[in-house]
């Protein structure tokens, strides 16, 4: 008899900025990196024999926890990647929903009938993932193993084990960051002896997936979101600054076109759906010697603040700059505005400066790294 301890990946970027990961190679987040500690103390006291998983970075750096107490090897195979979405790739979720609604609903709803043309479809990952689990059963008969893979993977293979239908969300899951699978393997057939258990992680870690909207974004157009930018940004200054005074909307409003002009995408609408809710304007050229890229404002509307958004409004940075291979990321924040000081500081950013101005302090901010 195997014993297989099937996992699924720590959280990603894709997890936590609400993308579509598929096979892109995405880099791990800070909670990622916590997660993958409490999974190693799971594993300091579970003797494993051997280490599989996916060649995807995500789930290479899950598997060393596994891998730690043993000082194991990690053995990959590309046959336990995670579903290939093709044009989705490296997609945001919100972009994904408006753009093509029913094939979204299909993906999240009955993902077993879920086509497109360019991406595989759960029927192909099941085949390829489940003939791999069984290849490594077989090679490690009366071993303990331990196999890294990823969320809509493990779904395929555990329904292929189960018989459990993909829409049926109740009785098979969507598996958390780190989740674990317990399975047997006798008599040439796998037995569950438990599902997506997350106990290694804090209460407050084992959501499967955040309950903030989906955020969709699209392309300022200078002529007719002049008074959509102006009062964006009016909104935001006097959250920042507790009135306007100071405020005159025409030079950020250029500054913004010329963003715009310089490099298009570096200024978006953010929407729920329909409904205008936010701003990204980024600034392409200040820094750019210096491998810094300067974000102007990142702005929600109230009704939208302090509820796990922001993240989506700052990930558009993320991928803005390290598409011009930047480093670090800079802005500048009133320190009267504590809710937003709070919030870059809790995604990495620190103080490196202090400026004093007419309309109070200005803290700038830098954050190291893109993941």
């Amino acid at each position: 008899m195997t014993e297989i301890y099937l996992i699924r990946h720590t959280q990603a970027q894709g997890n936590r900025y609400r993308m579509m990961q598929g096979s892109w190679d995405g880099e791990i987040t800070e909670l990622g990196r916590q997660q993958i500690e409490a999974l190693a103390e799971r594993f300091s006291t579970i003797q494993v024999d051997a280490v599989y998983s996916s060649d995807l970075s995500r789930a290479v750096l899950t598997a060393e926890a596994a891998a730690r107490h043993g000082r194991l090897p990690i053995q990959t195979r590309t046959a336990l990647r995670e579903l290939d979405v093709g044009p989705w790739e490296k997609c945001f979720f919100g972009n994904v929903r408006h753009a093509q609604p029913e094939l979204a609903r299909r993906f999240l709803e009955d993902a077993g009938n879920w086509r497109m043309e360019g991406a595989e479809t759960c029927g192909e990952v099941r085949e390829r993932a489940l003939a791999e689990l069984r290849k490594i059963a077989e090679e490690n008969e009366g071993k303990i193993v331990a196999v890294v893979s990823h969320g809509i993977t493990i779904r395929c293979i555990m329904s292929g084990i189960t018989g459990i239908s993909l829409a049926d969300r109740e009785h098979l899951p969507i598996f958390r960051n780190t989740a674990v699978t317990k399975l047997l393997w006798d008599g040439g057939m796998f037995h569950m002896e438990y599902m997506n258990d997350t106990s290694h992680l804090p209460e407050n870690e084992q959501s499967s997936w955040s309950t903030a909207k989906d955020l969709r974004d699209e392309a300022f157009d200078p002529v007719r979101d002049r008074a959509y930018y102006e009062a964006c940004y009016a909104d935001a200054w006097q959250a920042s600054h507790g009135s306007l005074r100071g405020y005159r909307p025409d030079p950020y409003y250029q500054a913004a076109v010329r963003h715009h002009r310089l490099r298009p995408g570096s200024v978006l609408r953010m929407y729920h759906g329909d409904e205008p809710v936010g701003l990204v304007d980024l600034d392409p050229e200040r820094g750019a010697d210096q491998g810094t890229g300067w974000i102007s404002l990142l702005y929600l509307k109230e009704s939208c603040r302090n509820q796990g958004y922001g993240i989506q409004l700052l990930a558009r940075a993320i991928f803005f700059y390290q598409a011009l291979n930047r480093s670090r990321l800079r802005l500048q924040v009133a320190e009267e505005n504590r809710i937003a000081c709070a919030f870059y500081e809790r995604e990495g950013f620190h103080r490196i400066e202090e400026q004093k101005t007419p309309t109070g302090r200005l803290a700038i901010m830098e954050r190291s790294g893109m993941s």
